[in-house]
């Protein structure tokens, strides 16, 4: 069983990163096992100067259980699959992998530009280790004409999330790429929503793909997990070298998780797209409904650039109610079917109260008193988490 790179990525994901056929018994399991090891032997020292000289040259090669095995380079070679990129380095959560990336391509007295719908801990990395490391940075509205006047000599990086955080402001990347290329800037797109299946950055022009794949790769939430995917010879040096120095390593059991996940990573993130188009609809016609913010539902300010940049959506979504703070608690909690919780991606549903002091620092936020919640729509039947939703609303107007 294989596939080759003219097969639809839906096919790509099934055979990419299997098992081989043990020579001898002409036999191979169909999920490749977990190997975990902390020591890696070899048969002799040539075998080892092999190894490492592989590794010299920047390619994958291991030396240390540290780097991984089987199962962590058949998952590299999935997540390439889905960015379209030539490396991709694991890391052991969604943030450390935002970290290796701004590690890896900025140094002492450089200047990075960022995105102000970002998610949020990369503002909390900038205030307790960038500035100690004399790394500033800027944030703005992610459009040409906004960052423009920030850029420095010492700029080096423009650092965005698309969609963003809370709201999933879609972001002109083909502009930005354009406006970072010409500036000597380097692209890093925190891809998390898209995860690679929905959206791949780096064809659309940007240097680094970062995805959280504790989200829809893994899909069962019972995973952390990060990659950064590039295509670039001195992007790809760079992040090598720092990956390797920073000593970042992934359970063996995490990667053999993620690999059982991305396997019904499709079909799991189409029903997800359909159960929160059909959730959209609802709340459309909800007096309390102020607004709708979803990439895929034809009202949202970034639709038409959902449309022409995106293969498809998910289950992510957050919608403005007209409820004072404490209607909007006993919203939240009246909730049966929604989990209340931060993180998303797995197959169940989930809610949160966005904070309006989290929604302060976004330019693409109109501020207003009304309450904010965010819903990741699961796999439960829609009609039930509907009916949830509306009994909740009954219960918040008291």
């Amino acid at each position: 069983m294989s596939a080759s790179n003219n097969h639809h990525l839906d096919t790509l994901l099934m055979h990419t990163g299997m098992a081989p056929f043990d020579p001898e018994t002409g036999a191979a399991p169909v999920a490749l096992p977990s190997v975990r090891t902390s020591t890696v032997r070899f048969r002799n020292l040539d075998a080892l100067s092999r190894a490492r000289a592989t590794q010299l040259a920047g390619d994958r090669g291991v030396t240390y259980g540290r780097i991984g095995m089987q199962t962590h380079e058949a998952l590299e070679s999935v997540v390439c699959a889905l960015e379209s990129a030539q490396r991709c380095f694991l890391a052991p959560s969604g943030l450390s992998a935002m970290t290796l990336s701004v590690m890896a391509l900025l140094g002492a007295g450089e200047h990075m530009l960022v995105s102000d719908s970002v998610y949020g801990p990369m503002r909390y990395l900038d205030k307790t280790v960038l500035r100690r490391m004399n790394i500033s940075v800027s944030y703005a509205r992610a459009t040409v004409a906004d960052l423009e006047p920030l850029v420095r000599p010492e700029t080096r990086v423009l650092y965005v999330e698309s969609p963003g955080s809370l709201l999933f402001e879609m972001l002109d990347i083909p502009a930005l790429a354009e406006f970072a290329r010409a500036r000597g800037l380097l692209l890093v797109v925190d891809n998390t929503w898209g995860s690679g299946y929905l959206y791949r950055p780096l064809e659309l022009g940007a240097h680094v793909s970062i995805i959280a794949g504790t989200k829809y790769i893994g899909g069962h939430s019972d995973l952390m997990l990060g990659a950064v995917a590039a295509n670039e010879p001195a992007v790809i040096e760079a992040l090598n070298t720092t990956h390797y120095a920073m000593g970042y390593s992934i359970s063996a059991d995490d990667a053999w998780l993620a690999l059982r996940g991305v396997r019904t990573l499709p079909i799991r993130v189409r029903q997800h797209a359909q159960n929160a188009l059909q959730v959209c609809q609802y709340l459309a016609g909800c007096h309390e409904v102020v607004q709708i913010f979803h990439p895929a539902w034809p009202d949202d300010r970034g639709h038409a650039l959902w449309q022409r940049d995106c293969h498809g959506s998910n289950g992510m979504l957050a919608v403005e109610l007209k409820l004072d703070p404490e209607q909007a608690v006993r919203f939240v909690d009246a909730l049966t079917l929604f989990g209340i919780g931060f993180s998303w991606g797995g197959y169940e549903s989930l809610v949160q109260l966005i904070e309006p002091g989290a929604l302060a620092v976004h330019s693409y936020w109109q501020k207003t008193a009304n309450a904010m919640v965010r819903l990741h729509i699961g796999l439960e039947n829609p009609a039930d988490l509907i009916a949830d939703i509306e009994q909740a609303l009954a219960v918040a107007r008291g």
